[in-house]
């Protein structure tokens, strides 16, 4: 059977490349993302009773030419523009903006050009202060910062913790964010004082350390480089696996032990409260025994902290060996959590946090897996999610409740900011996009060998009715949304846009069509410069130009809403827990930028070529306003345009696909309810309310008799709006759809969306009582714990695989039908981790509103049964045998004759498999077990710590210790 459980599979995103075409015009320059580079002078040449004449220099104050620019202020009266000169002006409201024309689209370095215009005022013409270029402001001074420890020249032992103090100040603005560098990997960010970071397990070599300050103004600084080295020891190292640790009292906690090299004997290493309370102690670990065959075998120590301990209490620890230099980890006893499940908590999180258990890369990045030799979604375990990101987010947001640092959660956010919501840079030509025309059509197809599929500009697509409004509200063109799928080290060699060694790298994987499981993908570079591929990159793998027309170079994202969903959803809890703790103003900004999110998050709502809901045909209507809308979180939603060399045009497109797994109740209630949390789009708010009721009727439409929740619908069958079979069920006009968007495996087959799903509605009835809401829960829970076993020998088994048939009534929503021919089947069970966490907490929650003992009873004892059988060193995970990894000999289809080269070298052609376009998995570590099992070996068995999995694993205890003081 193939496994399901803990992939990242709603993100089968079958964005189609769409080749639009456009007027060639240079792109505007990159919001700066460093220092000032440019000066606005404004002056008045003359006045008179109701108008004026103003003149405009603008200096280029960097090292680069411009190419292509967009000046922007508002003015602070009444004032109009009415003429104005070399430069294309436009005015909405108080914001100014004016364009670049043909001849003076390029200013050098040090150069300075002049613009003009007449204007009108009635009252009021005091002149604009601030002004923007290219989204960037002017006439700033950077801020400074200096890095005051260490000091160059400091030399450390390895393995090394090298603690980092930076001070940063600006004269103008406030300090908004300081980075600490490595040479140029990121280590991690702060946004308040004081400015430190500790650099931890450091290997022996020398190192720049490095700080940049960001102000609130947009300018930003970098330190002078501070060399430090880390040097060897002679001796054999006794490494642990963490230097700190916190405790509650009553409970213990744990660190990991081994060596740095391979003994010649046997060594005994003790380990003991050598300094500080008493009300710290080894509880198990005190000796532990290494020999030359488990040297690098980590082995447990345990600390108990006494129930008398109180907060502050602190103890080091000494680990010690003949022969070897002793380390010390200090254990301290945190009193803002109490009892075991928040203990638990905490233990989850300094393991997750612990930089030597691998979570994340040098950039700060959380990985999909501990493990690199994984294939799910995503193909390889070190690349990351828009998934990812947002279960870290809500471990952060857990951590402020459980500790009142909100710091970490303001930290993960702005990571995710940086790294997976695609910069001005890398969405250059929005400006040039059409609300009116936002695709050509080309359709989907069931087949994966239908492909590449043809545009098509005979067929009508609708009207984007949110772009404008986006536009206005945040005063650029840019998407405020998660790319999907990042190459966290560069793995695949694609780079940034196409330069082969910047890491991380944009790339995105599903492009074909249902049949397109991840065994069958062709990864893919978001910027395509031609560079990898065949002569037109990807982009003839996917669609088919009309005849004669070019293929132009471009940049492609896409949207994966239950990821952005689930961040609005941990940023409720940040909001809700912060103002509990009377600091709301701690999380007050990302809270904002949470609201914007889901601002741009309304384009999951629209289908794919904004059609009307009910099309059954190339010919139905095509939406005008919102009428394409059906107010479901769908599938995904997707942009791109042309790079600037290739002209100034940009696409947008929806899903026609909702599938039960990715609706979130809770989110579209915050979004509308929750005034910290709603858009600044006038709209926005009114249209989340429109969802909220919209997706709990959906869950009414697909509940199975037995209680489980159906797949979900669709308004365009097969991916080409074909006719739906005969008495297929509606919802609103959208077609019943058992496996929506995505065939192999089948898309609600696995038991995890239900507890994913579930969990966001019994939050949603925590919050507001919903009777709705309860209903629904009520019928799933009693089938889930139905079909829960716990086991005599203290194991536990609950849904993995389940199967359907018939489908739900037609949707009334006066009159809901019962779905008396909608059932569900178990065809087996798992322990999955990742799944129990999700299922426990959706039990958790309905108990903690519905008074349900039984259902707190059994999420108590799958959280203790979890904890009990797969608690190791590093998290909470179980063995799995992949049988699915047969796959690695599959072929991937390719057109015959197509030829091209990824960028890990592989030629790709009609006689590609899996594995062959991804030859460095044949260095992968873990490489030979399945070899062996392609030789004919056993299928082989692994055990994965998955970040999404171990996050919601800790969320979980966290949440018990929460709802059930």
């Amino acid at each position: 059977m193939t496994r399901r459980s803990g992939r990242s599979v709603w993100l089968l995103l079958l964005v189609v490349l769409l080749a639009v075409s456009g007027s060639m015009s240079v792109s505007q320059l990159a919001k700066a993302a460093t220092a000032p580079t440019c000066k606005v002078q404004y002056s008045l040449i003359s006045q008179w009773s109701g108008g004026f004449t103003a003149s405009v220099n603008i200096t280029n104050t960097g090292t680069a030419a411009i190419n292509g620019w967009t000046l922007g202020f508002g003015f602070p009266g009444d004032q109009k523009v009415t003429q104005g000169w070399s430069a294309n002006w436009s005015q909405t409201g108080a914001n100014v903006s004016a364009t670049n024309l043909s001849w003076n689209s390029t200013i050098g370095a040090n150069q300075t050009i002049n613009v003009g215009f007449n204007g009108a005022y009635v009252n009021n013409n005091t002149a604009p202060t601030a002004f923007t270029l290219n989204y960037a402001s002017c006439n700033q001074n950077p801020p400074t910062v200096s890095i005051t420890s260490p000091a160059t020249g400091a030399s450390y032992a390895a393995p090394a913790n090298i603690p980092i103090q930076v001070t940063a100040t600006d004269a103008n603005a406030t300090i908004s964010r300081v980075e600490f560098y490595s040479g140029t990997s990121l280590l991690g960010a702060v946004t308040t004082a004081p400015y430190t970071y500790s650099y931890n397990n450091v290997a022996a070599g020398t190192y720049s350390l490095t700080a940049k300050a960001y102000a609130s103004d947009g300018s930003s600084a970098t330190s002078s480089p501070v060399s430090v080295t880390v040097t060897q020891p002679t001796t054999p190292q006794l490494l642990t696996s963490t230097a700190s640790l916190n405790v509650t009292p009553g409970a213990t906690t744990q660190f990991g032990v081994d060596l740095s090299a391979q003994p010649s004997g046997t060594v005994t290493v003790t380990v003991a409260n050598t300094a500080g309370s008493t009300n710290l102690s080894v509880s198990s670990g005190g000796t532990l025994t290494f020999t030359p065959a488990n040297w690098n075998t980590q082995q447990t120590v345990k600390v108990a902290a006494a129930a008398t301990a109180a907060a502050g209490d602190s103890a080091t620890l000494t680990v010690s060996a003949t022969g070897y230099t002793s380390t010390t980890v200090k254990v301290t006893v945190q009193s803002a959590t109490t009892g075991t499940y928040a203990q638990h908590f905490l233990d989850m999180y300094n393991n997750i946090k612990n930089p030597a258990n691998g979570y994340f890369s040098s950039l700060g990045i959380p990985y999909h897996s501990v493990e690199t030799l994984i294939v799910e979604a995503p193909d390889y375990g070190h690349e990351t999610t828009s998934e990812a990101f947002s279960y870290w987010i809500w471990l952060e947001a857990t951590y402020g409740e459980q500790t009142g640092n909100w710091q970490p959660f303001n930290n993960a956010w702005a990571t995710m900011e940086k790294y997976m919501i695609p910069s001005h840079a890398d969405q250059p030509t929005n400006a040039g996009y059409n609300p009116s025309s936002p695709a050509q059509y080309a359709p989907e197809s069931p087949n994966i060998t239908d492909y590449p599929a043809q545009l098509d500009t005979s067929v009508t697509v609708g009207q984007d009715p949110l772009a404008n409004e986006l536009t206005q509200t945040y005063g650029n063109p840019d998407v405020y949304g998660m790319h999907w799928l990042l190459d966290t080290d560069n793995w695949y060699g694609y780079g940034h846009c196409g330069d082969g060694t910047t890491k991380p790298s944009y790339i995105n994987s599903y492009q074909r069509g249902a049949s397109e499981s991840v065994w069958k993908t062709v990864v893919q570079p978001d910027c395509d410069t031609f560079k990898f591929g065949g002569p037109n990159g990807f982009l003839d793998l996917f669609t088919k130009n009309s005849a004669g027309s070019a293929y132009a170079q471009q940049w492609k994202y896409t949207d994966a809403p239950d990821a952005d969903a689930r961040t609005v959803q941990a940023a409720y809890w940040a909001y809700t827990w912060a103002n509990a703790q009377s600091k709301g103003a701690d999380v007050s900004a990302t809270i904002a930028k949470a609201a914007k999110m889901g601002d741009y998050l309304r384009y999951s709502f629209y289908d794919k070529y904004f059609k009307n809901p009910g099309c059954t045909s190339l010919s139905c209507p095509a939406g005008t306003g919102k009428s394409s809308s059906n107010y479901l979180l769908s599938w995904y939603y997707a942009w791109g345009g042309a790079l600037p060399s290739a002209g100034n045009w940009a696409w947008r497109i929806g899903s026609s696909a909702s599938h039960q797994g990715y609706q979130n109740p809770l989110a579209a209630w915050a979004l509308s309810s929750v005034p910290a949390l709603e858009p600044l789009s006038p709209t926005a708010p009114t249209d989340w309310a429109t969802s909220l009721t919209r997706q709990l009727q959906f869950y009414q439409w697909l509940q199975s008799s037995e209680g489980a929740i159906a797949g979900g619908a669709t308004n365009s069958w097969n991916g080409h709006y074909a006719t739906p079979p005969a008495g297929d069920s509606t919802f609103y006009g959208l077609s019943y759809d058992w496996q929506p968007e995505y065939h192999d495996p089948p898309s609600n087959n696995w038991f995890g969306f239900q507890a994913w799903s579930m969990e966001r509605v019994a939050e949603y009835y925590h919050e507001t009582g919903n009777a709705t809401a309860k209903a629904v829960l009520t019928k799933w829970i009693a089938w889930a714990t139905a079909n829960t076993k716990l086991n005599a020998d203290g194991t536990y088994s609950i849904p993995s695989t389940i199967n359907w048939s018939g489908q739900p009534d037609t949707w009334n929503a006066s009159n809901p039908g019962t779905n008396a021919g909608l059932h569900v089947t178990v065809v087996d069970y798992t322990s999955d981790v990742g799944v129990t966490a999700a299922y426990a907490k959706t039990l958790m929650y309905y108990a903690a509103k519905a008074g349900d003992t039984s259902s707190q009873t059994l999420a108590k004892a799958l959280l203790d049964r979890m904890w009990t059988n797969y608690r190791d060193t590093i998290g909470v995970s179980n063995p799995e045998t992949r049988t699915d990894y047969s796959q690695f000999n599959d072929s991937v289809s390719i057109p015959a004759g197509w030829t091209g080269k990824n960028g890990q070298g592989a030629t790709l052609n009609s006689s590609t498999t899996f594995i062959t376009e991804r030859p460095s998995y044949k260095s992968d570590p873990a490489w030979p077990k399945v070899q062996a099992y392609l030789n004919g070996g056993a299928a082989p068995t692994f055990t994965y710590h998955r970040f999404w999995a171990q996050s919601d694993i800790a969320l979980a205890y966290a949440d018990y210790s929460i709802l059930f003081p």
